[in-house]
């Protein structure tokens, strides 16, 4: 009897201890959980962060696939082989789920190669601080094409969007500057579009810059500045004209011998590149002058007797 009696507490006193071994594991898995949890919230996804630009574009893909296929369908029937389900695929790729501060231009080599086409001689147009006004001049003049006329940069131009590294990849909330993260969709895609552009010139390139600006039409740190200028090809690239234009009532910071086409001149002759420059180059002042018929400005675009 009392034999039985010790096995008893001994068997006891075993469930006992599992059961505390049990209740201590399933404890510590929770805290584990719990800590996992908070760390996934705190350091995983980007979209807890706010970021400061606008998100990514509501209904971006029919935006994307829309202008797509009116530019291959309807502007340029020419490149109507262009597959653009297969571009919108690729631009998704390129940052669905992905944190929106470690894209690279591997993400976008596939869309670039996609989207591709040839730009013809003497028709590349660039611009730095005259995007509505030298939109407006190629629209009315389509001798001209600016990287947002490519189908790249038309696609592209106005629409933002980034990704997350949680469901549904993409934020639609907020999407960073260039100033939070530099590795940012729209950074990324715009640099590299900008380069192939470049890239792409021949003949005559014009350049339309804003001499109204008073710390100087010419900026290094501009994506003509400091991409562009250095991706032109000098055995391609025969002449570089600027239009250097002043807003209409706006102050005549620099002319055409100011300190920073000076210094653009520079960088040009530098890389064998011959340049003229042209102070309000009159086509594109009467544009100007279309809107402000009346301004003083605009005398001179009228002939009087």
């Amino acid at each position: 009897m009392p034999f039985r009696q010790g096995s008893a507490r001994t068997r006891q006193r075993t469930v006992l201890l599992v059961g505390m071994v049990v209740l201590l594991a399933a404890l510590l898995l929770a805290v584990v959980l719990a800590s996992v949890l908070t760390h996934g919230k705190q350091g995983a996804s980007p979209k807890m962060l706010e970021w400061k630009d606008r998100g990514t574009t509501k209904n971006l893909q029919e935006v994307v696939l829309g202008r797509c296929y009116s530019y291959v369908m309807a502007r340029y029937p020419e490149l109507g082989d262009k597959d653009c389900l297969k571009i919108w695929e690729s631009l998704k790729h390129a940052f669905i789920y992905k944190n929106p501060c470690n894209i690279t231009s591997e993400d976008y080599q596939p869309l670039m190669e996609l989207a591709s086409h040839r730009i013809p001689c003497n028709k590349s147009l660039f611009w730095s601080k005259t995007n509505d006004l030298a939109h407006r001049y190629t629209k009315s003049n389509q001798n001209f094409l600016t990287l947002e006329d490519t189908l790249l940069g038309y696609m592209a131009d106005r629409v933002s969007w980034c990704g997350d590294p949680s469901a549904p990849g993409i934020n639609y909330e907020s999407c960073p500057k260039r100033s939070e993260c530099e590795s940012n969709p729209s950074s990324v895609f715009w640099k590299m579009a900008s380069k192939m552009f470049a890239e792409a010139a021949c003949g005559v390139v014009q350049v339309m810059l804003n001499g109204s600006v008073e710390a100087g039409a010419f900026r290094s740190s501009s994506i003509f500045g400091s991409i562009e200028i250095f991706n032109l090809n000098p055995d391609k690239v025969s002449e570089v004209h600027i239009w250097l234009m002043h807003d209409i009532g706006g102050p005549q910071s620099e002319s055409c011998s100011g300190h920073s086409i000076k210094r653009l001149k520079s960088i040009l002759e530098e890389r064998n590149f011959k340049m003229t420059c042209e102070d309000n180059y009159r086509p594109v002042q009467l544009l100007q002058c279309v809107h402000n018929p009346d301004h003083t400005d605009c005398r001179l675009c009228t002939n009087t007797t």
